[in-house]
Parts: structure tokens; C-alpha cells; sequence
């Protein structure tokens, strides 16, 4: 069954982990760019009728955009991210999405706590990772207005497109 997520695309932050997430993430040769989940798993793509888009932008269209830094790299033990700083508004928007959908809650569950986060690589390789972090930092600070979601869909053959853009309230 095709998968659908909700993302906040980071376009500032290409120029800086593009490369390194085509190589080193599994989703970034998959179609997704730089970006920070909102919803993954969220309605399965056979299932995203008018109505649940509907809600969806409602939804969105209730929050106001707001500004957002990139200072530094972290991370979990084998993946390298950006933090965004603050954090808070994508947790935020990640609570009020899965509370609208409770069928669907971040990562299936996985996670008692979501960290909001732009994944940069995913390895095991200790030497890889520090050697990404000392190149990424070099691009740090970066800035983003986030004013806009996207509702990104997975197609038959495992490849993503963003389905629908979601603009934040104006």
C-alpha cells in the first residue's frame, strides 16, 4: 500500500545537505528533498480523499508562519540532522495533525517523544557521519521562513511526489 506524509520542505537547506542526503538517507533518492516531517505515516495515498485534504489545509491554514534557524548538526546514533531552533512550532503542528488523525500517529508509534529534525545522512559509519558534520557545519547558520506544508505521496513504484502544497495561514 502507497504511504503519504506530511513535510515542511527546507529549500534553503539544499544547497548544503543535498548532496549528502542523496547519498546517505534512503528517502532522498526516493523523490523527498530537504525537509522536516510533520506526519509519517499519514492516510494512506489510496485513501487521501477531498475530504481528508480538506481538513488537512483547515487545519494548517489555523497556524501562523514563523521563522526558523538552522544552527547546528546533532545527532541520534545512527543518524546525522540540523535542528531547528525553535522546535516547538513543528511539534506543535505535529500534535494538532495527529490528534485530527489518532489512527496515525508519528512513526507509528515508535517514538514516545518526536523530535522535529532535517535528517542530513543515515549510517553506521562513525568516521562518515563526523566527516559530514564537520562539512555541513560550515554552511551553519541556516534560516527558513516555514509558511507552507506539503503533502508528499508515494507512487507504485516506491518513488515520492508532492501531491499538494498546504499554505500556512496568510
Amino acid at each position: 500500500m502507497s504511504q503519504s506524509a506530511v513535510l515542511v520542505h527546507v529549500p534553503e537547506a539544499e544547497p548544503v545537505v543535498g548532496e549528502w542526503r542523496l547519498k546517505h538517507t534512503y528517502d532522498a533518492p526516493l523523490g523527498i528533498p530537504a525537509h522536516v516531517t510533520l506526519l509519517f505515516p499519514f492516510v494512506p495515498a489510496d485513501e487521501l480523499t477531498s475530504e481528508v485534504e480538506e481538513r488537512l489545509a483547515r487545519l494548517l491554514g489555523e497556524i501562523e508562519p514563523f521563522d526558523v534557524t538552522f544552527p547546528w548538526t546533532a545527532r541520534f546514533p545512527d543518524v546525522l540532522y540540523l535542528e531547528p531552533q525553535p522546535s516547538e512550532p513543528f511539534a506543535e503542528l505535529t500534535v494538532a495533525i495527529a490528534a485530527e488523525w489518532p489512527e496515525h500517529p508519528p512513526y507509528e508509534g515508535e517514538h514516545e517523544t518526536v523530535i522535529p529534525h532535517l535528517t542530513v545522512a543515515e549510517s553506521e559509519d562513525e568516521e562518515l557521519l563526523e566527516r559530514i558534520t564537520r562539512e555541513v557545519q560550515t554552511g551553519l547558520p541556516l534560516h527558513s521562513r516555514v509558511s507552507r506544508a506539503q503533502l508528499y505521496v508515494e507512487d507504485s513504484a516506491h518513488r515520492w511526489h508532492e501531491h499538494s502544497e498546504l499554505p500556512l495561514r496568510s
